[in-house]
């Protein structure tokens, strides 16, 4: 077993796909010789967004705090809140936007491909 504190982890600013304050915690990963799934925590600063796009992994999303919205790629947005969860299926357009007035923040599941 292993056990870390986030708060150890760097946070790294993203900005591919047109992101802006938007930072990504890698709390388990490759390199931390986990062999199947990678957990990630993204925060989303207020008016901060990560822009549309895909991968051909799956996304489990739990969001732990503030609001916001997901959006597709022909701009359907639907509300996302703290304890909500999503799915996003492999090849699936998406992006997601903070529209509240604190930081919002959700942790991701990928499968490690």
């Amino acid at each position: 077993m292993k056990i870390k504190d986030s708060t150890d982890i760097e946070s790294q600013n993203i900005t591919i796909y047109n992101s802006i304050g938007t930072s990504i915690q890698w709390l388990w990963g490759k390199d931390d010789g986990v062999p199947n799934f990678a957990l990630r925590r993204f925060i989303v600063q207020p008016g901060g967004k990560i822009g549309i796009h895909n991968h051909k992994e799956e996304h489990e999303i739990f969001v732990l705090s503030g609001k916001g919205s997901v959006i597709d790629d022909s701009g359907f947005k639907q509300d996302i809140k703290a304890n909500d969860t999503l799915y996003v299926p492999p090849n699936e357009a998406h992006g997601y936007e903070n529209t509240g007035n604190s930081d919002l923040i959700f942790l991701c599941i990928i499968p490690l491909l």
